[in-house]
């Protein structure tokens, strides 16, 4: 699956409600799919705007073995001891910075099979990381929590990446259509 990044329009979106119905085999084979995308770019947590799906849902698996899908999540509780971690975001990669959370946080959601759940006072990297990904679902990211200028400084970084990956697309797309205009002119000439 391919990451959105910083500049896309879906992270900056209100996420909609999943309906029961929509919770099916063919969602839980998408959970895999972020599950194995987000291992292979070496996350923690991946919500749906960061796959392209504005719907309300996020998988996290923090290294304890338990892979966890919330849908439909609400924060119900937060502590008000709060802590300060160095976070990062795979739709802002290479860029991470000091993020002040509640130290702990309660939530319920449904799981892959639609039942619903509670977790109390999740603490440490899982109530970090449920607050991160709950975000997304409401267009937030962690840089809306810090810093404004490194803020700034993140954003322009990330609009002049965007634009050296379209012109380095777009050299590729002209070589190509090149190399085919050549070939084509070959093989007329080869067939008069």
């Amino acid at each position: 699956m391919r990451i959105t990044k910083l500049g896309e329009e879906i992270l900056r979106q209100k996420c909609e409600i999943v309906k029961p119905e929509e919770i099916n085999d063919e969602m839980r084979e998408l959970f895999n799919e972020m599950f194995e995308t987000m291992v292979s770019a070496n996350g923690v947590g991946l919500a749906a705007p960061q796959v392209g799906i504005a719907k309300r849902f996020f998988v996290i698996d923090v290294g304890d073995d338990v892979r966890r899908v919330f849908i439909n999540p609400e924060i119900i509780k937060t502590s008000e001891e709060t802590s300060s971690y160095e976070e990062g975001c795979l739709s802002l990669p290479g860029f991470s910075e000091e993020i002040i959370r509640p130290e702990k946080v309660s939530v319920s959601a449904l799981n892959e099979n639609g039942k619903p759940f509670v977790i109390n006072d999740a603490d440490g990297l899982l109530a970090r990381c449920i607050q991160h990904e709950n975000d997304h679902l409401d267009g937030v990211l962690y840089i809306d929590h810090g810093d404004e200028a490194y803020k700034q400084e993140v954003i322009e970084a990330m609009k002049r990446r965007a634009e050296r990956a379209e012109k380095k697309a777009a050299a590729k797309e002209a070589k190509q259509r090149s190399i085919a205009a050549k070939k084509a002119a070959k093989e007329a000439k080869k067939n008069k």
